[in-house]
């Protein structure tokens, strides 16, 4: 039983006000989008603080249920990924973690450092790049929501992929979002 504290405990020495393990649909995503929202509107967080967080999460979110790989281990098929928030006294935090077969990371690096290589301006052309030049599939793809989440933050994306097995990597994505303009 002392995981229950333990859990408690690095949430509050983590800043961590919403946490989701599990599965992630379009139903999750809802009622995840759904609780923040509240959360956010009883913080009496600036109206223009609160919607750069929500798109960030919005894209986070979507980024797990388009693209996290199924991680098959046996038997056992799973989608389970994990999204949380935290709240600093500067920022916030949205992180979010979903597995990824290692063939997929090197375009996704190599989208996330293109990203982290440009400026307010060039995030800004890139954009309009992939508006104007890209068929974006049902699945998505083409990266708009990074550099959405990157033009909304105004800070790096920071990214891992800590191996899980011979065959998937977990790919951990955290954006800053500050809470001063």
């Amino acid at each position: 039983m002392n995981f229950i504290y333990d859990l408690h405990h690095t949430m509050m020495s983590q800043k961590l006000i919403l946490v989701y393990q599990g599965d992630f649909t379009q139903e999750s995503t809802k009622s995840i989008l759904a609780m923040a929202e509240r959360n956010l509107d009883s913080s009496g967080e600036e109206s223009s603080i609160k919607r750069k967080v929500f798109n960030v999460m919005v894209e986070a979110l979507q980024n797990i249920v388009k693209h996290s790989d199924e991680l098959v281990d046996g038997e056992i098929r799973s989608h389970a990924a994990i999204f949380l928030i935290g709240k600093e006294a500067d920022r916030y935090r949205i992180m979010s973690g979903n597995p990824i077969r290692k063939a997929n990371i090197a375009g996704l690096k190599d989208k996330l450092d293109r990203i982290n290589a440009l400026d307010k301006d060039g995030l800004k052309d890139l954009y309009k790049e992939i508006i104007k030049n890209t068929t974006i599939s049902d699945k998505g793809g083409a990266g708009l929501g990074f550099v959405d989440m990157a033009r909304k933050s105004g800070e790096k994306l920071e990214f891992e992929f800590p191996e899980l097995s011979s065959e998937y990597c977990f790919f951990c994505l955290k954006v800053n979002v500050p809470r001063a303009e």
